[in-house]
Parts: structure tokens; sequence; C-alpha cells
């Protein structure tokens, strides 16, 4: 049985945490050198309050890894993409504002 269930390119695997979501959506959208984003696992957080924060953390092998913080929780996400690290950290800022 396949645990994973794909919607196009956004990968669920586990929950995701509010507000996160919506905004992988949107970078999808806009962002079509990304091949895939796998979000992982969820911790909490004390200070992750307010709007959607993602910062690109370390390099995979094939794209690189990511942390998402909103509603008092961190969760990682693997991020599929030749992009560079300042190159999806535009797309991410610009998919969290919007």
């Amino acid at each position: 049985m396949k645990l994973r269930t794909a919607q196009g390119k956004l990968k669920i695997e586990h929950s995701i945490i509010d507000g996160v979501r919506p905004m992988l959506e949107r970078l999808l959208e806009s962002t079509p050198q990304i091949r895939s984003v796998i979000p992982g696992r969820i911790g909490r957080v004390r200070d992750a309050r307010g709007p959607v924060e993602v910062h690109v953390t370390v390099p995979t092998q094939n794209g690189w890894k990511a942390i998402a913080l909103s509603a008092g929780a961190r969760q990682e996400l693997f991020v599929s993409t030749p992009l560079g690290k300042e190159e999806l950290e535009r797309a991410l800022k610009s998919a969290a504002q919007r």
C-alpha cells in the first residue's frame, strides 16, 4: 500500500501545519522549476507565531531541505528542484507574502 498520495507536485505523507499548504500550492503554481515538495516531520517551537516563514537550510541530493514555521510548530520541507538557494528563497518569500 502506498502511503504517499500525489496531488500534482505536492506529496502528502504527513499532515501539514496551518498556513503552509496554501503557501506551497502558490509556490508550485508560480515556480515550474520545482519538481516536487514533500512535507516532513512536525515539531513544536515557541517562537513560531505570525505569518508563515520558510528558511532554506541544507542541500539534498535533488534539491533543498527547508524549515517552515507557523502556528507554534516547525515542519521540514524537502524541495526537489534545480534552483539555487537564493532563487528558491525568493520564490518561497514571494509565495508566503501572497
